[in-house]
């Protein structure tokens, strides 16, 4: 007994039969044409029919048909004509008993969700498996959650996944959103909403335009300046560095400081109870989109007023960590404009022009030098920064 394999299919020979295989066009795919029983009687071992049979599934890509052919051989005890069955193959019926069906193959791939019994333990309460969050229940959660900064919340987020849709809350953001922009009115904020954010608070407070109050805008500038000649440095020049820091707060008010001192040494006496010594001036500020208008009085024997213009923008969206300097103008006031409130002196000089002063003696200037973007440093990171390198380190700055 042997077995030929061809391209087209394969042939199984004896010394007194002589079985074929062949593919077959146009039936539908892994059909089997049924064989009939004779060809038990034909093969002197039903386990050569077995595995006969497995070498035809699986070398078929298409369906088969098994072609009989049976001759006579001397001495053979097995003789049968099976002219008729290969006249009528093609019309035979497919049959599925060939192959041995096991239901629990159509389940595989499938996920199905097991019904727990009547009374079974999966029918109790479900029980939280984070500690945290069977130590604490959702009501002192949300406490904590409503008094987190907005930039807190989106850290809490990464936490887990219930903490994620229950920062989604839109009370959290109403609050945050609410409090950033509280010198347009509630009314005014509620129609923004609706018209421009589809009443969604989160994406009012990512996509809208605004100022941030925890922690300071801070401008880096440096400039070479040339030193003295001395005995063995012929041409000497130095790298002087020295910074302007804004620091905002929610009512329309703002801090302004010009320092060579490093972030760390001057967040502290950026406050309003900083006293004279450290140069601390206060101002007014409006903001319109993503325009900002300030202006702060320098007092003294020549009162001066610095209007400075600024946009907002960021690198990632909800950030607005940077602000570029449009303009930045020093103008002369007269004693009566002198005296009137620092939060009143944006509507002083509102209208200005940018080569206007009221005091001859204190011209309009406006400044092209130190016009470095300024960069926002959350109070948490005033330590760490790198702003606070010396210029050895870091000679010059690149905002982004």
């Amino acid at each position: 007994m042997g077995c030929q394999m061809s391209g087209s299919g394969f042939t199984i020979k004896g010394p007194a039969i002589k079985i074929g295989a062949r593919y077959v066009p146009g039936l539908r795919r892994y059909d089997t044409v049924l064989i009939c029983s004779s060809v038990l009687q034909t093969l002197p071992n039903p386990y050569l029919f077995s595995s006969f049979f497995s070498i035809c599934l699986r070398n078929s890509p298409t369906n088969l048909t098994l072609l009989l052919h049976s001759s006579m051989a001397s001495g053979s005890d097995y003789a049968l004509a099976v002219s008729s069955e290969l006249e009528s193959v093609l019309r035979l019926k497919t049959v599925d008993y060939f192959i041995t069906r096991r239901p629990w193959l159509d389940l595989y791939g499938v996920n199905v969700r097991p019904v727990a019994p009547f009374g079974s333990a999966s029918r109790r309460p479900y029980v939280d498996p984070a500690l945290i969050h069977r130590s604490l229940p959702d009501e002192l959660l949300f406490e904590v959650f409503t008094r987190m900064t907005p930039y807190d919340l989106g850290k809490a987020s990464c936490v887990c996944r219930k903490w994620k849709y229950t920062i989604r809350n839109p009370v959290f953001w109403r609050n945050a959103c609410l409090k950033a922009w509280q010198l347009s009115g509630i009314v005014e904020n509620y129609k923004i909403l609706q018209s421009k954010y589809d009443g969604s608070w989160r994406k009012m407070w990512l996509l809208r335009p605004r100022l941030r109050t925890d922690g300071l805008y801070v401008s880096r500038n440096t400039y070479i300046r040339a030193g003295v000649a001395e005995w063995k440095i012929t041409n000497p020049v130095h790298v002087v560095c020295y910074f302007r820091y804004m620091r905002f707060f929610p009512s329309g008010r703002f801090l302004y400081k010009n320092s060579s001192l490093k972030i760390k040494d001057v967040v502290k006496c950026m406050n309003f109870r900083s006293s004279k010594a450290d140069s601390v001036f206060g101002g007014h500020y409006t903001l319109s989109d993503d325009k900002v208008e300030a202006a702060v009085l320098y007092p003294g024997m020549r009162p001066t007023v610095l209007r400075i213009r600024l946009r907002i923008r960021g690198t990632t969206a909800g950030a607005n960590n940077r602000m570029d300097l449009m303009s930045l103008v020093t103008s002369g006031v007269n004693s009566s404009e002198a005296s009137v409130p620092e939060e009143d002196i944006l509507g002083v000089v509102e209208g200005w022009e940018d080569d206007e002063t009221h005091n001859p003696d204190v011209p309009a200037v406006s400044h092209k030098r130190g016009m470095t973007p300024l960069v926002f440093v959350p109070f948490e990171e005033v330590e760490t920064s790198v702003l606070n390198l010396p210029v050895e380190k870091m000679d010059y700055f690149v905002p982004g």
